[in-house]
């Protein structure tokens, strides 16, 4: 008797976004389709969630940052021109609109844990998680922008490392928080009795730790999934370790297959390494997708894309990822590695001083440094099949490069395909977006250490 045939691994799938108008793909804001500088609008965040949700999409990711880009030129000409994530909107506050819109979509936020008190933000996250319904996650991150540090009141940022060993505290104090402050049973909603709450379930929080002191009760009651899902993006040797600690999705940025298979690894491996299953992990990357009808098609788009693209305004974007100005030299002249508190990953690619600008201006034609992938619809699918099966990646963070465009594109023609091969859903499952994402409970799995915490 034949075994019947393994299921297809299923793609999962984040729109990629950021609440301003120069996101990733700088420059494309001057394309006469694209209608990113309604940011500043609900209608264009309702209409693309449902967008989204009609094209299944697991999630959108909303990226964010406190600061500005000041690094190229030392100043904020460029960003202030191409608007390159400048000007930028607070991302939680569009989620309660676009929940109202939607049912299953879930939302990546991203929110910078070094200038949020653990306290309130507790509070906003359960908040969204229940107006939501147990849709949210959120991407840690510990900023990296010396603007952001002097524009909070500190000389300068937090040094890599250490902002690492401050995330540690603060997950630990939002643990106790969303997992332990109340007891699963302690809402009783009882009008007979008069007992909305019973006291002795609902429990103080006591922390005194080297970074933050707090002592209260968590004001919301539990949430559907009480810890938000847990996202994150550092692949620095101490960025890992947290990882393994404590994410549940991490987004990586890679530029081929071997090195992203590498990356992946890495990321499973610190998942054993903190006692917990390689699976526990969804492993995402940054990806640009331009599809036509036919591959000719899709070609004649991306000449097209190219036209509007800011190079030099990719390049601006990467100086301050980087910590170093590359307007100050040459186009053909090598730049020099230099170790700052910027993204480790990003200052890595430079280390062996073989970069110049001209080498940086050409990776940043679209206007950004992410892998493209230009084709078919059937051809789109086998690339993206083929990053699956070769790195180990779960799915992909599709950026927008001409706005819905991109999206509209993608849904129409890739998802169709995928979905005939069957390595994309063809409907929802029910439940939390943890449990959409993991086929499991809607809270921290056991082996999670935020489970510890409860009570």
């Amino acid at each position: 008797m034949s075994r019947p045939a393994e299921a297809k691994k299923k793609i999962l799938l984040n729109a990629f976004n950021m609440n301003c108008i120069g996101h990733i793909n700088h420059g494309l804001w001057t394309h006469p389709r694209d209608n990113s500088t309604q940011y500043k609008t609900v209608e264009y965040w309702t209409e693309l969630a449902q967008l989204l949700e009609r094209g299944l999409f697991d999630g959108l990711f909303i990226a964010d940052i406190v600061g500005v880009y000041d690094v190229y030129q030392g100043s904020v000409d460029v960003p202030l021109k191409e608007s390159i994530q400048l000007p930028v909107n607070d991302p939680l506050l569009l989620v309660s609109a676009m929940a109202a819109v939607t049912k299953n979509l879930g939302f990546g936020l991203t929110a910078n844990l070094t200038y949020e008190p653990p306290y309130l933000f507790a509070r906003r996250l359960s908040t969204l998680d229940h107006l939501s319904r147990g849709r949210v996650g959120w991407n840690i991150v510990t900023g990296y922008l010396d603007s952001a540090a002097k524009a909070m009141g500190l000389s300068e940022q937090v040094e890599h490392d250490r902002r690492y060993d401050q995330a540690d505290e603060y997950l630990q104090v939002l643990y106790k928080l969303w997992e332990g402050s109340w007891e699963n049973d302690a809402v009783i909603n009882d009008r007979a009795q008069r007992i909305y709450a019973q006291p002795g379930k609902v429990h103080k929080v006591e922390h005194h730790g080297e970074f933050y002191q707090v002592e209260g009760y968590h004001l919301c009651e539990p949430s559907p999934q009480r810890t938000p899902v847990l996202f994150q993006a550092g692949s620095s040797e101490r960025g890992l370790q947290f990882a393994g600690q404590h994410a549940e999705c991490v987004f990586i940025s890679g530029q081929d297959k071997a090195s992203t298979r590498a990356q992946v690894d890495k990321v499973r491996a610190s998942a054993i390494e903190a006692g917990r299953n390689p699976g526990d992990i969804k492993v995402f990357m940054g990806l640009n997708v331009i599809v036509g009808a036919t591959e000719a098609l899709a070609w004649a788009k991306h000449a097209e894309y190219l036209g509007y693209a800011s190079a030099e305004a990719g390049v601006a974007h990467f100086s301050a990822s980087t910590g170093i100005d590359f307007s100050g030299y040459e186009l053909d002249e090598p730049i020099q590695y230099v170790k700052s508190n910027a993204i480790q990953s990003a200052t890595r690619h430079l280390q062996n001083n073989d970069w110049t600008r001209r080498r940086l201006l050409e990776q940043h034609a679209l206007g950004g440094r992410y892998i493209t992938v230009v084709g078919s619809p059937v051809q789109v699918a086998d690339e993206l099949e083929s990053w699956i099966a070769k790195t180990g990646l779960d799915g992909f963070n599709l950026t927008r490069i001409v706005t819905p465009e991109s999206y509209v594109d993608f849904i129409d023609l890739v998802i169709p395909e995928l979905q005939q091969r069957g390595s994309y859903k063809t409907e929802y499952e029910t439940g939390t977006l943890r449990e959409k994402l993991f086929h499991a409970d809607a809270h921290l799995p056991g082996q999670h250490t935020g489970s510890t915490y409860r009570n």
